[in-house]
């Protein structure tokens, strides 16, 4: 990583990176807005994502993010809570910049290009945009 990259990384997203299936998890959980069991994020995943896994495969998923460092782990009787360190719009923002960085090679114009194919952008979009190029601009 470059020394510009590294002072442009979010300092509240870990370094380690999370699987797809992790971030399926991590999904449920920054969803209740509150610390939850391995039991409650099991019928969320099925809920949301119709994934029917064991409890051991989601208690191996929520060790190994307590271990990269994206929840806590608080003992609660017989259960665990389970609570975010790491928020979803700052680990969403850390994704967006990486994708930016490694698909548009941080060409703005490309990477708004890419967004707008997927889905046009609003006029409310638009203006935003506008207003935050005026704002750079000055």
């Amino acid at each position: 990583m470059s020394v510009q990259e590294e002072s442009m990384r979010n300092e509240n997203v870990p370094e380690k990176s999370i699987t797809e299936c992790e971030v399926m998890v991590m999904k449920c959980i920054w969803f209740r807005e509150s610390a939850c069991t391995a039991s409650g994020i099991l019928v969320d995943l099925e809920e949301r994502y119709q994934k029917c896994w064991k409890p051991q495969t989601i208690s191996t998923f929520l060790r190994r993010l307590v271990d990269k460092g994206y929840l806590s782990m608080e003992r609660s009787g017989r259960t665990f809570l389970y609570t975010p360190l790491v928020s979803e719009l700052d680990y969403g923002r850390e994704q967006i910049e990486k994708c930016a960085e490694f698909w548009s090679a941080n060409d703005a114009d490309l990477f708004l290009a890419a967004r707008n194919r997927q889905r046009p952008i609003t006029t409310e979009e638009a203006a935003r945009i506008r207003a935050l190029l005026d704002s750079i601009g000055k």
